[in-house]
């Protein structure tokens, strides 16, 4: 039975590219290795901003991600721009590891855009529009996971989210870089897109169950 790796929405390292190269239709990113990431091998997954990628290789300082075009464009990443920016990374969860954020898949279902990036004291508030695909998956004081990282809806009005960044959070994730304007990937709750999709069968279901009474 094959099981896709699962992530807690909780960064453990921030990161800088370190080069990149466009080759044969891929373009390959490579990243600071963290010093505690001593357990990874070739394979392994990765929550990179987010976005579960594969490592392909990686040395005592470095790390390998090969990404498709069609990555590189769901995640609008320009590689022009990659080598100047800080990635969230997060390992893979092991079974009994503590659950300190929600359940993220690492595969991103959309992307928001910036609206508010506000530091007021020593809380950072973010408003991000968030597209009408995601709108049934998100309520106030649900989770949503931007950039990778596991966050609380302080409000929600129509399209756009509300989330409040305590210090710990601005210092150890890159969403207190984020400017007005920017893009942020996003990933609704598991269990929200389950249960709204299990309503969404059913109901089906028990219409279609109706129309074949005789």
């Amino acid at each position: 039975m094959y099981i896709s790796a699962m992530f807690s929405g909780i960064v453990e390292a921030v990161v800088p590219a370190l080069r990149g190269e466009a080759k044969s239709g891929l373009y390959r990113l490579v990243l600071r290795r963290p010093a505690e990431f001593t357990d990874i091998k070739g394979g392994d997954s990765i929550a990179v901003d987010g976005a579960c990628l594969t490592v392909e290789e990686f040395d005592h300082e470095s790390m390998t991600f090969a990404l498709a075009a069609e990555t590189l464009k769901v995640l609008r990443w320009n590689p022009d721009q990659l080598l100047s920016r800080t990635f969230n990374l997060e390992r893979s969860l092991r079974f009994g590891d503590r659950l300190h954020g929600h359940l993220v898949s690492g595969h991103v279902d959309a992307l928001g855009e910036v609206l508010r990036a506000e530091q007021d004291g020593e809380s950072l508030f973010l408003d991000v529009k968030v597209p009408a695909s995601l709108r049934s998956y998100v309520w106030k004081k649900g989770s949503l996971a931007i950039h990778g990282v596991s966050l609380t809806i302080n409000e929600l009005k129509d399209d756009v989210v509300s989330v409040c960044l305590i210090p710990e959070t601005q210092k150890r994730t890159n969403l207190s870089k984020l400017k007005v304007g920017d893009s942020v990937h996003l990933e609704s709750d598991m269990i929200a897109r389950a249960v709204v999709r299990a309503l969404e069968t059913g109901v089906a279901t028990s219409a279609q169950a109706k129309e074949d009474r005789p």
